[in-house]
């Protein structure tokens, strides 16, 4: 796919992996549809998109909700007349162990909102986003390319039940579609990261960043940049289908 001039949506766009994809597509010609749950925290990164020479719509919306997901894919479509591509970015956390136990007693265990929420945001807004842009691009007749956001995680994460839950089902949903929709001319891929270097895990501790950099054997934590410069080749690559490329340093969990 040639990014010039191609529209790409881009969920969770208003920082982190989102915002770095979103900078480096427009960088290279893309015109963006942004996302998030509160519009108002688009316009930095907006301004940022349309400074590299993009023509930018920033749009609110919840991924887990079917009805702001349809009017959302609509209202792209509506607004730049096309759809080429989807980056499946948005994603939240909320782990805890299964159950937590001292002295043979039960002291906690994984509620039910913390599992709901997280499968909601992370598989259920990617299914909805990957069904209502798939639809329009057999509509609109060009194709396109949808890009999901799994993790290593997904091979199972302690304390993650209902993250590595998550993103191993949305690694199954990528083999799945691209199965499923290569007939149409629609390419889906993934990509799983390791730990990267995003605003949240900036804040951490030293303390706690040189020990998890000091577990992974390049002995360093993932730039946002390179996970943006992964979506960049997933997208320009037309014979990628069906793939979770995993970028985690030779981490492996």
């Amino acid at each position: 796919m040639e990014l010039k001039d191609k529209t790409v949506l881009i969920t969770g766009a208003a920082r982190g992996l989102g915002g770095s994809i979103a900078k480096e597509l427009a960088a290279r010609g893309a015109q963006l549809a942004l996302v998030d749950l509160d519009e108002g925290s688009l316009e930095p990164m907006q301004a940022i998109c349309e400074g590299l020479g993009a023509r930018v719509h920033s749009y609110a919306a919840d991924v887990a909700r079917e009805a702001d997901v349809t009017t959302l894919v609509e209202n792209v479509v509506r607004d730049s007349g096309r759809l080429d591509a989807l980056i499946n970015n948005a994603g939240i956390l909320r782990d805890g162990l299964l159950v937590k136990a001292k002295d043979g007693k039960i002291t906690d265990k994984l509620s039910l909102e913390q599992w709901q929420s997280v499968i909601d945001v992370n598989l259920t807004g990617v299914f909805l986003c990957g069904r209502e842009a798939a639809a329009h691009m057999i509509q609109l007749g060009s194709g396109g390319c949808i890009i999901n956001m799994s993790s290593i995680s997904r091979a199972g994460n302690f304390g993650q039940s209902n993250y590595s839950a998550s993103k191993a089902g949305v690694a199954a949903l990528t083999v799945v579609w691209a199965k499923e929709l290569a007939r149409h001319g629609i390419r889906v891929n993934a990509i799983a990261p390791g730990f990267v270097k995003t605003e949240m895990v900036a804040s951490m501790k030293p303390e706690m960043l040189e020990k998890m950099a000091a577990a992974i054997p390049t002995g360093r934590l993932c730039e946002p940049q390179e996970i943006a410069h992964a979506a960049v080749y997933l997208l320009e690559n037309e014979y990628m289908d069906g793939r979770v490329i995993e970028i985690d340093g030779a981490l492996r969990l």
